[in-house]
């Protein structure tokens, strides 16, 4: 463990003489192997009481050890934040002004909590320390109740009076409900992995929903009478014009959210009762941009790594929208990342900033086209080209000069699957030799929902289900079916994350006959399947008699 950085707590005990470098190392692989805490390992050496060590912890910051039993908990301290943040935490707010916050501690805070909440509050946080049994104490009998959304949208309802003139709007926006409202959409968004917060109004409710993997959740809705001054918000964050509601928008916000660093994209759609604004999440640590991290089984892995060193050529990925293509190219893109490569991209937009990239923002408004960026790329002196989407034959006809050109060349189409994408190319009116000559893979991918850990139950399957999929007894031995009951884990959907099933059509002398002979997309897949390729609901069945998937999913998306 040299020149491993000690947890702050173990550093200052160490550091005060109550244990030694062994003890501390002893404590570090403890906390590795089973999870103990460092506080519990720490008084159970007995060289401190818990008094001395919450004197210890609060005289390193700064500040006291309190008596829980002066603090009055009314109604502004228990609705200040989230009583999930609380109870996950073990934080309680003991003091709040307009510049400041307080919380009760037991231990030292993580800087990722700290971040959490000032983000939350938009204020300096501070801290005292208290015994735990109190802390525990407390908040079992204050901080159990309903959570701080319907306390926020009570204030919210304050605000009704406010006007809808633009002066109105703009006041009621910046006013500190609506703020913290905001803040607490877009934090419980982004902790419960959302893809994108749809905030609608219609013509007698006003609906926000989370996209989670896959499904739309909708959460306690706030009066139709603060749509105006929420999307308003949102607008300021992006900055948007407030005054403009008859006009699409786009915009984009920057977060930090518990030590992540998180970009909004922000849509807004002028409707009948308002506007609609869509913004999808792009939370870089909670998408792992390494290959061998997303999911592909190892044949498919190692002949990907293979074909994305090769010299020229042009490389695949199809699927419908939300079904991680980018993901997929980022991954092959940051394997091949190196100082002897020059990569160059064309994206609309520009999804996750990745250092040694060239990227290039796509917008056909400003006359930036695919094709017009695409012949640029050419005279850039490129290795690789990353096309966010072929959509016609101009960008796919400079794709193709590009790779005949020395160039490697990654895409995506939008097909069904791996087979269509090459019929999709001829009906673009790209001649099928070029394509044969060129084409050197196409993956396609859909992303499956998997049953929550917290829930997962085995069965074994009936006949009907057998049937659906194609299978018969002999084919799944004695393997059981899963699906999830439904949790608090999961919000009671029974699913808890997705993962990729894909299909991987490689080219082969055989195929690229096919090609040149314009056959269809049936015979070119039965030609790729008895050389050996996996269909997606083949791979979509592996996944099913694994367990991480049900049934009714895999018949759903393949």
């Amino acid at each position: 463990m040299d020149g491993f950085q000690l947890p702050p707590l173990v550093e200052l005990v160490l550091e005060n003489g109550f244990i030694d470098e062994e003890q501390a190392q002893t404590m570090v692989r403890a906390n590795l192997t089973d999870g103990t805490p460092y506080k519990t390992q720490i008084l159970e050496t007995g060289a401190l009481s818990e008094e001395d060590l919450l004197t210890l912890m609060a005289g390193s910051q700064g500040t006291d050890v309190i008596e829980l039993s002066s603090v009055v908990f009314d109604e502004t301290l228990k609705n200040l934040v989230p009583v999930g943040s609380v109870r996950q935490h073990s934080l309680v707010p003991v003091e709040a002004t307009s510049e400041y916050a307080t919380f009760a501690t037991a231990d030292l805070v993580e800087t990722d909590v700290i971040d959490e909440l000032t983000f939350l509050l938009s204020r300096e946080i501070r801290f005292v320390f208290v015994p735990e049994a109190a802390l525990k104490a407390v908040i079992d009998e204050y901080f159990s109740g309903s959570d701080v959304s319907d306390a926020l949208i009570e204030d919210m309802g304050e605000l009704d009076g406010m006007g809808d003139d633009e002066k109105g709007i703009e006041s009621a926006a910046a006013s500190a409900p609506v703020i913290r409202f905001v803040n607490l959409v877009l934090y419980q968004a982004i902790t419960d992995r959302a893809s994108d917060i749809h905030i609608e109004p219609f013509e007698k409710d006003f609906k926000i929903r989370y996209r989670v993997d896959g499904a739309l959740y909708e959460m306690n809705p706030p009066p139709l009478s603060m749509a105006l001054p929420i999307i308003s918000r949102i607008k300021v964050l992006a900055n948007l014009n407030i005054a403009e509601r008859r006009v699409p928008q786009d915009g984009r916000i920057a977060l930090t959210v518990a030590g992540r660093q998180v970009d909004l994209r922000v849509s807004c759609l002028p409707t009948v009762h308002g506007e609609s604004v869509v913004l999808r999440v792009l939370d870089r640590s909670a998408v792992s941009l390494d290959l061998e991290n997303i999911g592909l089984p190892e044949d498919i892995y190692e002949g990907i790594t293979i074909d994305i060193e090769k010299p020229n050529g042009i490389f695949i990925v199809t699927g419908p929208t939300g079904s991680g293509k980018t993901t997929t190219l980022y991954s092959c893109l940051r394997a091949i990342n190196k100082p002897d490569t020059k990569i160059l991209t064309a994206e609309e937009p520009v999804e996750y900033d990745i250092a040694g990239l060239v990227q290039v923002p796509i917008n056909p408004q400003q006359g930036n086209t695919f094709a017009k960026v695409l012949r640029a790329f050419l005279r850039q002196d490129p290795d690789v080209i990353m096309v966010g989407e072929i959509r016609d034959l101009e960008t796919a006809e400079i794709a193709v000069q590009a790779a005949l050109t020395g160039h490697f060349v990654f895409s995506t189409l939008h097909t069904n699957d791996a087979a269509g994408a090459v019929t999709r190319l001829v009906d673009m009116n790209v001649a099928p030799y070029l394509i044969s000559s060129t084409l050197q893979a196409v993956l396609a991918q859909r992303l499956v929902r998997t049953c929550c850990a917290g829930c997962k139950t085995l069965y074994d399957p009936d006949d009907d289900a057998l049937n659906r999929l194609g299978l018969t007894r002999a084919d799944i031995g004695n393997r059981k079916f899963a699906f999830g009951k439904g949790c608090k884990i999961c919000n009671a959907t029974g699913y808890k994350g997705r993962k990729g099933v894909f299909e991987f059509l490689r080219m082969s002398n055989p195929v690229r006959e096919m090609i040149n002979a314009r056959e269809p997309t049936l015979v070119i897949r039965e030609k790729a399947r008895e050389l050996g390729m996996r269909t997606m609901r083949e791979d979509a069945i592996r996944n099913v008699l694994d367990a991480y998937t049900t049934v009714d999913e895999v018949l759903r998306y393949t």
